[in-house]
């Protein structure tokens, strides 16, 4: 009541002054809005619902009508290295994830978010906010990197790498309230909708504080293992038993339709390691089937807390004075695991499969290849944004945006002073751009260069220009976005100039931001022998 007193005092006050804030900026006598950030794990860019996607997502859907949608924005095309760089307003390497949680004891390559880096918690919470998290951390292990640790009030979830739906857990996974493990997280379990549940409490609770709050909702899903529950996978059951082209171009025809994508896009060709439908025995056409799904209830059952979620800030008031951003970590991934018991049928606890390459293929519509690699099927990612007090309803902007524009973004929103200094600790400056011009309507001085480093996959945009290099061949792939948003022309050979210039624009970030050659991690790197079975994996090519 007290802050919309204050919302109500501060727009009389300046209505009698003649003060009205220009477009893209902040009104300061507006109460600082709260943040709530959700992000999905490996979902692909056409999943949702107001992407092109048949998924069921009436939530999401519903906040990106009332928002808007950005159609060109990058994630770090892997788990780790987004999320550590989502948090930090870093880029990857800066953030010290320059490969994953493990520590490879080379500088950059730590595993955790570093003492001369803050989280976007951490630097709100400075400003006078309530934190809390709840979901899949991932950005460091060890109890001291843990999210308490790192700014959060309040935490609920996986202190570790997250991927388990139902209890018992696969694997050495926990779960953790604040500081404390749970020995048993409760009968009937599923961690989409304890993630979800703890985030609307947390939010309550923090509501009846005297000051504005920022959650960060990290799901599992719909990340491997493939595990829903039943009811949900049977409203799906039998409607992917087709050819996966099928299901590809309806998406394709549907983001046209969105204005997703202009009339004119064209679309990726099918990957060449997607097995030919009509060859597939019915076994195998009901197994794909399956899979598919259970992808699609994940994604589905997450959609459905994030509404519960939208419904506690109406009831609590807080839902028009609330920037909600959505988006994954990276686009769907080809991997192909298969872990648990053969007896036991997938979807269910102790089972443990993936989705495999040919839906991920569809799930990156219309673009090709897949998470951890460069190139647009694994870094575009499903942006959504909802502040009905800048943003007109149902906005699409087209661009170009990256995962350190984030938290530039929120400090920016919620006019909070960004730390140069925590403790003994000089904090490094944030490498993001603001996105409020976006969101307000306006066009954003963009990137000079935006740029991505990966187990020695390499990529770099200059404008519509962008250049990409798969480890390990090393093989040189340049593209102009603007004629070929699909990657389907490698035109490094007619512009040997324009090549040169990426690639020393990409080293000069690499040297700035501390990029280690991969050759070199690997000499260090602890956990080669699930490095061995990515590699065993063949590399999708169109």
């Amino acid at each position: 009541m007290k802050r919309r007193l204050l919302l109500l005092a501060g727009v009389i006050i300046s209505s009698f002054l003649g003060c009205t804030p220009q477009k893209g900026q902040v009104e300061e006598t507006n109460p600082r809005p709260n943040v709530i950030l959700i992000l999905a794990d490996d979902m692909g860019y056409s999943d949702l619902g107001c992407y092109g996607g048949e998924i069921k997502t009436p939530s999401i859907d519903q906040l990106a009508d009332n928002g808007m949608r950005l159609t060109q924005f990058y994630n770090a095309s892997r788990c780790c290295p987004t999320r550590a760089s989502l948090l930090t307003g870093l880029y990857p390497h800066q953030a010290n994830m320059g490969f994953m949680q493990e520590d490879c004891h080379l500088p950059n390559y730590g595993g955790y978010i570093p003492k001369n880096a803050v989280t976007i918690a951490e630097a709100l919470k400075l400003n006078g906010y309530n934190t809390a998290m709840s979901g899949k951390w991932h950005v460091g292990n060890k109890e001291e990197y843990w999210p308490t640790k790192k700014g959060f009030d309040k935490f609920y979830g996986f202190p570790h790498h997250g991927g388990a739906y139902f209890y018992p857990f696969p694997g050495d996974q926990v779960v953790a309230i604040n500081d404390s493990l749970l020995a048993h997280p409760g009968e009937d379990y599923y961690s989409t909708e304890a993630i979800n549940e703890y985030g609307a409490q947390f939010v309550k609770e923090m509501s009846q504080k005297d000051a504005p709050f920022f959650l960060y909702l990290a799901h599992v899903a719909p990340h491997f293992p493939l595990q829903a529950r039943a009811e949900d996978i049977a409203k799906y059951r039998g409607s992917y038993k087709r050819n996966f082209e099928e299901v590809r171009q309806e998406r394709f025809k549907k983001q046209k339709e969105l204005g997703i994508i202009p009339q004119d896009y064209p679309i990726s060709k099918t990957d060449r390691l997607v097995e030919d439908w009509d060859k597939l025995s019915e076994e195998e056409k009901d197994d794909y089937d399956l899979r598919m799904s259970i992808y699609a209830a994940q994604i589905e059952n997450m959609d459905r807390g994030i509404g519960e979620l939208v419904n506690t800030l109406k009831e609590i008031g807080e839902l028009d004075n609330t920037m909600i951003i959505f988006l994954s970590d990276n686009g769907g991934t080809r991997e192909d695991y298969s872990w648990g018991d053969p007896n036991i049928p997938l979807g269910q606890q102790g089972s443990f499969g993936c989705y495999k390459l040919p839906w991920a293929n569809v799930s990156n519509t219309p673009y090709r290849m897949f998470k951890h690699w460069g190139h647009e099927g694994g870094i575009r990612t499903p942006f959504v944004v909802h502040y009905p007090k800048m943003i007109q309803p149902k906005s699409i902007d087209n661009q170009p945006a990256h995962i350190v524009d984030v938290m530039t973004t929120i400090m920016e929103v919620t006019q909070s002073d960004y730390p140069t200094k925590v403790g003994e600790n000089d904090i490094q400056p944030m490498e993001g751009k603001s996105l409020l011009p976006i969101l307000a309507g306006d066009v954003r001085t963009g990137h000079q260069g935006i740029f991505w480093e990966h187990e020695g996959n390499k990529a770099a945009r200059l404008g519509d220009w962008k250049w990409v290099n798969i480890y390990p061949e090393g093989t040189d792939e340049l593209y102009h976005l603007s004629e070929d948003p699909i990657e389907a022309h490698n035109i490094a050979s007619q512009h040997p100039e324009k090549l040169k210039e990426l690639q020393e624009a990409w080293q000069n970030w690499a040297d700035r931001v501390g990029v280690v050659p991969w050759e070199q991690v690997l000499e260090h790197e602890p956990s080669q022998g699930r490095l061995q079975i990515w590699y065993e994996q063949p590399v999708p090519k169109s």
